[in-house]
């Protein structure tokens, strides 16, 4: 934990401790979730490569689901702030809000090079 963040902790009491823990375990359940997203979409670029696009869709649609967990977090977050409750920045909220957002880009990313290796493997078909 970063020194500032023992900083808050000693000057807060042991409810700020138990509202440490939750933050900490609400960015360890986006990191977590957003993870397996990230790793569902890079195995349906390679199972795109491999040619077997339905399931390259699959594994779309599970990273998909992986991500929405992940952003449900991240979402009642940004809802406890806007209610006027004040979330502590940590180093490890800043690296589950990054892990989002490289799994977002990823998504895309994945999808185009789907799209690719579908139409490479059209025009594959068309020269045989």
């Amino acid at each position: 934990m970063a020194e500032s963040d023992n900083e808050v902790l000693e000057a807060s009491g042991d409810g700020a401790q138990s509202s440490m823990d939750l933050l900490i375990a609400d960015c360890f359940q986006i990191i977590a979730s957003v993870g397996v997203a990230k790793s569902s979409y890079i195995g349906a670029v390679q199972l795109a490569k491999e040619g077997k696009f339905d399931e390259a869709a699959q594994s779309i649609a599970d990273g998909d689901q992986a991500f929405k967990e992940g952003h449900d977090v991240h979402l009642s977050l940004l809802q406890r702030t806007a209610a006027g409750e004040s979330i502590p920045f940590t180093l490890i909220l800043l690296h589950a809000e990054d892990q989002m957002a490289a799994a977002e880009t990823f998504r895309v990313v994945a999808n185009d090079f789907i799209d690719v290796h579908k139409e490479l493997a059209e025009l594959k078909g068309k020269l045989s």
